[in-house]
């Protein structure tokens, strides 16, 4: 008899998770497991501020996949997911046509514009480990020229960044650290560097308890880091952003950096497949698989659920996507086996925001901490994501150990 074939687009928390998991449960000779990735490594999603501000280095949020999965077990592809054939149980990429007899999409997220004018153009974006280092490079470049130049565009030091949510707020805490390093290793005057906060909704890190934010913006703002709250972006050229600041009220802002952190997508790919969504996330299946199709799961950014005590959509966070991979490894042993599936409930064990190095704001099972104590605790999440997928070997490799 055939052994089915399980085909895994994507190793991020969510397919990785899924992958890990498969090959500790599954012996070789019940399925063919194949993993599909554009890059030959994964990278923490969670750690890209600290790369783009230049506090991690970029070799530091990756490691290689081979370092986690076993080759006895799981055939790794190298490719680019090209389509999603659903009726022809096929994905074709750049590196070639696989046939699946259950698939796993968990492709990841891609920045949303919303349609305003140049910031797909003009702006950067937090999306991966290679944007993360041009932004790096991109603002170390600006306070270069800055100091070699005869006559001086401020300008230049103007650091622009666009939302306030998790993202946003953990990118500006990892500034307010660098940006002293970038003044001194430059020759700047700290006094002539400027970064702003735009935020079209009226809030900051909108869900997180008020209390916690307010510890947040005025710890940020004691750094010099500004805040323009409820004033959207309507425009991104060359040279900065057009900002609303009320009724046919506008103000440019000239700035050499524009950072994009405002929201997030599920991968357009999902569009083409015919599976119902909403901006390419799929409302799934209590057990993860996709509406109508009983061969499909969908796991992470890709994954829409809605957290029915407060009828919003759960976060798409690390935290879950991983717990998800745990549960879409076991629902497709089950399948193989003719058993049922497994509902997926997520275990919210808290949420940390760090606000750079040392400082940090979160809720952990209930409570609410800050300071030191917080950005140990978010150390401790990221290792323990680590753990996961990788055990001891990758802690040590990769965790983070610095908590003074």
């Amino acid at each position: 008899m055939k052994r089915p074939t399980i085909l895994v687009l994507g190793a991020g928390y969510g397919g990785l998770a899924t992958v890990v998991n498969l090959q500790k449960n599954i012996g070789i000779d019940v399925a063919d497991i194949t993993l599909i990735n554009q890059n030959d490594y994964h990278y923490e999603s969670t750690w890209l501020h600290e790369a783009s501000a230049g506090t991690l280095r970029p070799d530091q949020v990756r490691y290689d996949i081979a370092d986690v999965i076993k080759a006895d077990k799981v055939k790794f592809v190298k490719a680019s997911v090209e389509g999603i054939d659903i009726a022809g149980k096929q994905v074709s990429t750049n590196n070639g046509v696989f046939s699946y007899d259950y698939l796993v999409i968990g492709l990841g997220f891609e920045g949303e514009t919303f349609g305003i004018p140049g910031l797909d153009k003009y702006a950067l974006s937090i999306a991966n480990v290679k944007a993360a280092r041009q932004i790096r490079e991109h603002i170390e470049y600006q306070f270069a020229t800055w100091s070699m130049e005869d006559v001086k565009d401020d300008s230049r030091l103007t650091i622009v960044v666009g939302g306030a949510g998790f993202t946003g707020i953990e990118f500006l805490g990892e500034l307010g650290n660098r940006v002293p390093e970038l003044c001194k290793e430059f020759d700047v005057p700290q006094e002539k560097v400027r970064v702003l906060c735009v935020e079209a909704a009226p809030m900051v890190l909108p869900g997180f308890d008020p209390e916690l934010v307010e510890y947040a913006v005025g710890h940020l703002q004691a750094k010099g880091i500004e805040f323009s709250i409820g004033t959207p972006v309507v425009e991104a050229t060359p040279e900065g952003v057009k900002i609303k600041k009320g009724e046919d009220v506008f103000e440019f802002i000239k700035a050499g950096t524009v950072v994009w952190a405002a929201g997030v997508r599920g991968n357009r790919l999902i569009e083409q497949t015919g599976i119902e969504n909403m901006r390419a996330r799929v409302k799934v299946e209590k057990d993860m698989r996709a509406p109508g199709h009983n061969d499909v799961f969908i796991v992470g950014d890709c994954a829409l659920m809605i957290n029915e005590e407060v009828n919003r959509p759960y976060p798409p966070t690390a935290q879950i996507a991983m717990q998800q991979g745990v549960t879409v490894a076991k629902n497709l042993i089950s399948l193989i086996k003719g058993e049922e599936t497994e509902e997926f409930v997520p275990d919210l064990k808290g949420s940390v925001c760090s606000l750079g190095e040392h400082d940090a704001i979160g809720v952990v099972f209930g409570k609410k901490i800050t300071g030191a104590k917080a950005s140990f605790m978010k150390k401790v999440i990221d290792n323990r994501s680590l753990f996961m997928i990788g055990g001891p070997s990758l802690v040590v490799k990769k965790g983070k150990f610095n908590v003074l």
